[in-house]
């Protein structure tokens, strides 16, 4: 499905542990880390598309989450040059997402990968709330930096203010990220289990 624009409708998920701290996974055969995100069918509300896509990329239903938040209107980034496919007869240019932000309140052990025949990620772990911005791939810094700062405050009220501290200026220059402020050090986040769990940009 993909909006006159050339805007694929998606969804993307925060999964926040109680803690302030966010999951993060890296992509099967890649070296890419994200959030989960996936495209909505045209069936679905943002909703129901957001679970179905909870389900298939971490093993979680709705009664291991508690719906803390959601970005208001559609946020959108465009895919670089080389990945349109200029061929299709529907030409997408890019995504425009729903954000949602979920405060984990089952088990780490009902995170599951693996549970479809095609797994989005082979590793995850937890990083600290801004850590996405300088780790994720250059054209999506401008949607996380929107969808972070639009969520922060539903965070905070579950983390506090030190785990989700104030944002600095807006990081949708890729220069910018490196000027937000950062909550103190804490120790590394154990491995995941079923990999090592280390982000190589890290």
């Amino acid at each position: 499905m993909i909006d006159p624009d050339g805007y694929r409708p998606n969804v993307g998920i925060v999964l926040m542990h109680p803690d302030g701290r966010l999951f993060w996974a890296r992509r099967v055969h890649r070296d890419g880390w994200q959030f989960p995100q996936g495209g909505m069918n045209t069936d679905e509300t943002p909703l129901e598309a957001m679970y179905r896509e909870l389900r298939e990329e971490t093993g979680l239903l709705p009664e291991h989450v508690e719906v803390l938040g959601a970005t208001p209107g559609w946020l959108r980034y465009r895919l670089p040059a080389r990945a349109v496919r200029r061929n299709d007869r529907l030409v997408c240019i890019g995504q425009k997402q729903v954000w949602f932000l979920l405060r984990l309140t089952g088990q780490e052990s009902d995170l599951r990968l693996d549970l479809t025949d095609k797994p989005e990620f082979d590793h995850w772990r937890w990083v600290d709330f801004w850590y996405p911005l300088e780790h994720v791939v250059v054209f999506k810094r401008g949607v996380y930096g929107s969808a972070l700062r639009h969520l922060a405050p539903f965070a905070r009220t579950v983390a506090g203010a030190q785990a989700v501290p104030m944002p600095g200026p807006d990081p949708r220059m890729g220069a910018g990220v490196r000027n937000w402020q950062r909550p103190r050090a804490r120790p590394p986040a154990p491995p995941a289990r079923g990999g090592t769990g280390r982000d190589p940009g890290s």
